[in-house]
């Protein structure tokens, strides 16, 4: 188990987490100029993109393990690595809620939404990826979105929840079903597809 704790480098993701919320409640609503392909631009917001940082975190200390071993591995790893990925979401989502609930701006809310949904995506990619691929495609969605995301009339798009204002009802159930999808897939698939290195 210490092993795994310093494998998974849990002390620097935690940090992470926690740095996240602090910039992003620090920079608040600032807007970032992003290139619109399709419909008309919306608000790209820094906390779209710093809430990144975790879940590419939960993908460095998941790939720091030698996959092929630890699929054979007599501990439980893969349920390790789902816990771990849950806490992370839940704290990420906590730790926002709690801050908006102590008078922060509602910028929290899309902090800890966005932090818990591309963990999920971590969750969801990294048994079919490896860890360096899942983080190029978790890292590469923010932007997708931002650039073709928005409607002609500058509202989110149906598929980009993490776009959805803070006062969205959608966007915490989407976020959820992400996550949820990235559990069950992180506990039942075991090895990566063959070109994830």
């Amino acid at each position: 188990m210490i092993w795994w704790f310093k494998a998974r480098a849990v002390p620097a993701l935690t940090a992470s987490v926690l740095a996240t919320n602090a910039l992003g409640l620090l920079m608040g609503n600032t807007e970032l100029p992003v290139p619109v392909l399709t419909g008309q631009s919306g608000t790209f917001l820094v906390g779209h993109l710093i809430t990144l940082l975790p879940a590419v975190m939960l993908l460095h200390g998941m790939g720091r393990g030698d996959l092929r071993t630890e699929s054979v591995a007599c501990r439980p790893l893969r349920l390790w690595d789902a816990a771990l990925g849950s806490a992370v979401a839940a704290t990420g989502a906590g730790t926002a809620t709690l801050c908006y609930a102590l008078g922060a701006d509602s910028i929290a809310l899309i902090l800890g939404r966005n932090i818990a949904g591309y963990v999920g995506l971590a969750l969801l990619l990294f048994p079919f990826f490896g860890h360096r691929i899942a983080a190029v495609i978790v890292a590469v969605v923010p932007l997708l979105f931002a650039a073709t995301g928005w409607t002609t009339g500058g509202r989110p798009e149906p598929w980009a929840w993490i776009l959805y204002p803070a006062d969205s009802v959608a966007a915490p159930f989407i976020t959820a079903a992400i996550v949820l999808a990235g559990i069950l897939v992180c506990l039942t698939r075991q090895r990566p597809l063959r070109f994830a290195v």
